[in-house]
């Protein structure tokens, strides 16, 4: 079992750091399906307990929640880029 926060995937963003999609990590044909861009930033709130490798995220600029897609399309921004 892991802690509040941990994740099951050491790749895994950390809880409610700054994230964006990594559009390289799906096939081009699926860009389209996807509610993310590329210009906004998003809000990791972590991998779904009994979901494992899906996760929930927020939009930071509107706040609106999306859950369920896959935790490993995430990628934690540096620093210097938020």
């Amino acid at each position: 079992m892991t802690e509040a926060g941990d994740s099951s995937s050491a790749n895994c963003p950390r809880y409610l750091s700054l994230v964006r999609f990594d559009f390289g990590s799906v096939p081009s044909d699926y860009h389209a399906k996807y509610p993310f861009t590329d210009s906004r930033t998003y809000i990791f709130f972590g991998e779904i307990p009994n979901m494992t490798g899906h996760c929930v995220v927020a939009d930071h600029q509107t706040g609106q929640l999306f859950s369920g897609y896959h935790t490993e399309n995430f990628v934690e921004l540096a620093e210097d880029e938020t």
